[in-house]
């Protein structure tokens, strides 16, 4: 079976050019115009991989990728947008995006990310088990466990956790981050990492012993006390 995309603009010239490279390059293409027309699309097929316009009519590209990701914590969505501001990006990442492509953009990028993000998603090892003092860690499950309770992570979160668990009690730089988990080192990304590990902390901190460290321009490292 193709790989399935999900394919959200509004501009009907960009979406043709868009659809016509990636049915080229295999894929098989679904496009909507607006988000509620892919929101039904989405809830009526499955897809491996979405690419979103964020200025949509009907509902905003922000709103459908927090539809989609509530319903899927593994699928790749990127963003496809004019914005290039960081509230922006930071809003995209938080409602679960993996990614922007900011208007104008090559077809051969936009390729290269597809492929990165499809090969990520399907080329993992079927499970890998962190025990990070207190809380276990399921990459492949996506989930956070301590005692009873449970968090369910994005793939972006779990992509930077799985670094700082592999990198355990040595700083890991901010750029070896930004290119292994968003492929590139940016400003912009920079600033969106330092949200997804506020956000990793917020996760953690039901075990004090538990720290990940910031070393201000360098990078981070994971520390547990005791080092259990």
């Amino acid at each position: 079976m193709k790989t399935k995309i999900l394919l959200v603009e509004d501009d009907p010239n960009l979406g043709f050019v868009i659809q016509d490279s990636l049915v080229l390059s295999g894929y098989d293409v679904v496009l909507s115009k607006d988000g509620e027309e892919a929101k039904q699309q989405y809830d009526n097929s499955i897809f491996d991989l979405c690419l979103i316009d964020v200025m949509l009519p009907h509902k905003d590209g922000v709103s459908l990728a927090q539809y989609i990701r509530g319903r899927n914590e593994k699928i790749p969505i990127i963003f496809i947008t004019a914005k290039s501001l960081l509230e922006d990006k930071i809003r995209g990442f938080e409602a679960g995006g993996d990614d922007y492509l900011i208007k104008p953009f090559s077809m051969e990028e936009l390729l290269m990310r597809v492929k990165v993000f499809l090969r990520r998603s399907n080329g993992q090892p079927a499970q890998q088990v962190f025990q990070i003092g207190k809380i276990t860690f399921d990459y492949s499950g996506l989930l956070l466990k301590d005692g009873k309770n449970e968090i369910k992570l994005t793939q972006k979160e779990a992509d930077v956790l799985r670094l700082l668990c592999s990198s355990r009690d040595r700083v890991i730089k901010r750029k070896e981050i930004l290119k292994s988990v968003w492929g590139e080192d940016d400003y912009f990304l920079g600033r969106s990492m330092d949200v997804f590990i506020s956000k990793i902390r917020k996760y953690l901190k039901t075990d004090p012993a538990i720290k990940i460290v910031n070393y201000h321009g360098v990078g981070f490292k994971l520390e547990v006390k005791g080092n259990p």
